[in-house]
């Protein structure tokens, strides 16, 4: 008997010690950085062209860093990753799905072999399709990179509102991998994955961490599914510059590039972060993870015949709808692999 309630003991502390690790909080709680609001007034609206670049930031609100489990630490950078020109679009595009082998191709760009390895292990797949309403910037002008290191720098941009499409089937592809930010970016590349407003707003009044502070919303067939204010960031725009020309120092920045800032909270892809904890203790693979992300259900997620809005307030809206995949698509016009 007394073996039994040393043995109940030491399993009653195995599980409190288990429980602790995995309901931790996170050691450092993001917070939104200090902005100069501007008035959607005091400016005027230019048109937006399609773009030889376009970046990504991601994990940019407290929200959806809290919602996708990820970390967060003051002293690194955020993901910043490309965007493919091709996914530019305009309000009231058709958005296909990407199909599968559109899917492996985009992995096998980044990785020799691993689109081979993923069809042969996953079969046929969904793109879990999801959708992030986000603020973009434009920059009118080149920018000197040593212009960024200088606090009273104002970055000239012009604001406008994006959809930042992505398939999330790819990017848990790259979970654990040195290029994990790469396969997000390859996420989000396909083929009008990109819908962005006809103009941009641009400031007549600029100051240093200037920013519309503005409510951003995503309607799904009319269900509200987000909505934040941009005040919310954690990022500046100047610091995003920054992020971007430290990830990709040989390529400069160029009037006409656009940089997407993040989404808030409320996309489809949601993990509860001690379930994350978990399968990185144990050692689950990405093919795992992905496994199990394709077997949960998947209602939130976008499907063809899909109607989705996003929107900010004195910057317009965006439409997609979503169709079924191509068929007459091939894998290398779909494919979401590295921008040039």
């Amino acid at each position: 008997m007394k073996w039994l309630w040393l043995g109940l003991v030491l399993l009653g502390a195995v599980v409190v010690t288990l429980a602790a690790y995995l309901f931790r909080p996170l050691a450092n709680a993001p917070a939104p950085a200090s902005f100069h609001c501007l008035d959607l007034s005091e400016g005027a609206f230019v048109p937006l062209e399609a773009p030889a670049r376009a970046y990504g930031v991601g994990l940019s609100y407290a929200g959806h860093i809290h919602e996708t489990a990820s970390d967060f630490d003051p002293d690194q950078p955020p993901p910043v990753f490309k965007k493919h020109p091709r996914a530019f679009a305009g309000d009231g595009a058709t958005v296909p799905l990407p199909t599968g082998e559109a899917m492996f191709a985009a992995a096998e760009a980044l990785e020799p072999g691993l689109g081979a390895e993923a069809r042969e292990r996953l079969g046929d797949v969904t793109p879990l399709l999801d959708y992030e309403v986000e603020l973009g910037f434009v920059l009118l002008e080149d920018v000197d990179p040593k212009d960024l290191g200088q606090e009273d720098y104002v970055p000239k941009i012009g604001f406008f509102i994006a959809n930042d499409v992505s398939s999330r089937t790819v990017a848990l592809l790259g979970e654990g991998q040195s290029n994990r930010y790469d396969f997000w970016g390859a996420s989000k590349s396909f083929p009008g994955f990109m819908p962005v407003g006809a103009q941009a707003f641009v400031p007549r009044d600029p100051h240093a961490n200037s920013l519309p502070c503005v409510d951003i919303e995503t309607e799904v067939n009319g269900e509200v599914r987000q909505q934040q204010n941009t005040r919310n960031m954690i990022y500046t725009p100047r610091e995003m510059l920054r992020f971007v020309q430290a990830k990709y120092p040989d390529q400069p920045l160029e009037a006409g590039d656009i940089v997407l800032t993040g989404t808030p909270s409320g996309v489809a892809v949601r993990v509860p972060r001690p379930l994350v904890r978990l399968a990185n203790l144990v050692g689950l693979d990405r093919f795992d993870k992905l496994e199990a992300a394709l077997g949960r259900d998947q209602s939130r997620f976008l499907a063809s015949g899909d109607e989705v809005v996003v929107r900010g307030d004195g910057l317009g809206e965006v439409s997609i709808t979503v169709a079924p995949a191509s068929s007459g698509a091939t894998a290398s016009s779909q494919s979401g692999g590295p921008a040039e």
